[in-house]
């Protein structure tokens, strides 16, 4: 019965070999885990991954195997019990005209804005939907989901719509990017050349030519000469926007990272969200109880690495400006602290914007990061990677 979960996960580009299957069915024959899930999932991965980067691809091989909800043909569902598929539709969700929206007033900063929700919560007993007060849905009230509001706290809504929330108040979980990746690297690692600084050490196992014929020449006899092989000696951090408005991004950021990960030796990486505070993460399965302090970061990495942050620069302006402004926690110190920190113990530094360049005007928390950035921000494209590579070689 477990045959088609070996098949997915080898069509998903696990190397499972048919040595380890077998270990796996062993084991469940021996009753190593009975009738629980949890364990039946961690015996499964400790058996069948070898590599700690396959660990995202056999989350998502055991979803598909064992739940099957992604393969499930909604209109098909829809066909079969008979209900009209407009009944199915986000029905709650408003939509304003232009005009209605312009109507609409902000409540006048943040902390005005949680002031006001510490009080709905206090008084609201109840769901509501439709009106412009309480926490609820399809309204115009500054609290909830799948209304509008010029500026509010978005509450249990599965996306963004009109990117407008100063704080988003939900706790998301976010994957690992797939360093594997290659289609669409080639030109990515070429712009990532530029970066390259070499040095010559460790063991001299490869062989010195030149060096070979000028001993064997002088000497009289072949004197063989070898010396340490040449390495890219460039330390480079990557600190990772992940999620949320990052998410339409993944693929490209994927390539990036997989490039540089070909590209550099000395590479790490941490991921953060929307802006740099307290704590960051290597592995987003355990964003929450598994984070590293900022402060150890700045201590680990010498100012003799470069500094490279990857991520769209959109955001309630909160959250860079404000304690308390970020989303998904109550940071006590604003994000531009952080970021003034990190700009001063990296002096190479650099943030790659994913956002069309032309874009970035519009966009008020974009400016607020060049500005603390002194303007070394560039897009995401060949022309601006190259551009930011020549920046950090200075």
């Amino acid at each position: 019965m477990f045959l088609l979960f070996f098949q997915t996960l080898r069509s998903t580009g696990i190397p499972v070999s048919l040595r380890e299957y077998l270990a796996f069915l062993e084991a469940l024959h021996r009753e190593v885990v009975i009738y629980d899930v949890e364990e039946f999932y961690l015996l499964a991965r400790t058996t069948m991954v070898k590599d700690e980067r396959h660990l995202d691809r056999f989350d998502r091989a055991f979803a598909s195997a064992f739940s099957g909800l992604d393969q499930i043909d909604s209109a098909a569902v829809i066909e079969a019990v008979d209900i009209p598929a407009d009944w199915l539709e986000k029905l709650a969700e408003r939509h304003l005209t232009p005009e209605e929206r312009a109507e609409i007033e902000a409540l006048g900063g943040f902390d005005a804005l949680m002031d006001t929700l510490k009080q709905r919560l206090a008084e609201q007993d109840a769901r509501h939907q439709g009106g412009n007060k309480w926490i609820g849905t399809a309204g115009t009230s500054p609290f909830g989901a799948y209304g509008y509001n010029p500026e509010g706290v978005r509450i249990g809504q599965d996306r963004s719509r009109h990117q407008r929330a100063a704080k988003v108040w939900d706790k998301r979980q976010f994957r690992d990017l797939d360093d594997s990746v290659e289609l669409g690297t080639r030109n990515i690692k070429v712009a990532l050349k530029r970066l390259r600084r070499w040095a010559r050490d460790g063991a001299a196992e490869e062989l010195d030519l030149n060096g070979t014929i000028r001993a064997t020449a002088e000497n009289g006899w072949l004197d063989v000469r070898t010396r340490p092989e040449r390495r890219n000696a460039v330390k480079v951090l990557l600190l990772l926007d992940i999620g949320g408005s990052m998410d339409p991004h993944v693929k490209v950021l994927e390539e990036l990272f997989s490039a540089a990960r070909s590209e550099f030796r000395h590479l790490e990486h941490y991921y953060f969200h929307n802006c740099l505070y307290e704590g960051v993460w290597r592995d987003n399965a355990r964003r929450w109880d598994a984070q590293t302090p900022t402060e150890t970061v700045l201590r680990s990495y010498g100012p003799d690495w470069h500094c490279i942050f990857v991520g769209d620069a959109a955001m309630s302006p909160y959250e860079i400006a404000m304690p308390g402004g970020a989303n998904e926690h109550w940071n006590a110190e604003a994000g531009h602290v952080w970021l003034e920190r990190a700009r001063a113990q990296w002096p190479s530094h650099l943030w790659i914007n994913p956002l069309p360049e032309p874009h970035w005007a519009y966009t008020r928390s974009v400016g607020m990061i060049r500005e603390i950035f002194d303007d070394r921000m560039v897009p995401m494209t060949l022309d601006g990677i190259d551009r930011g590579m020549r920046m950090l070689s200075r």
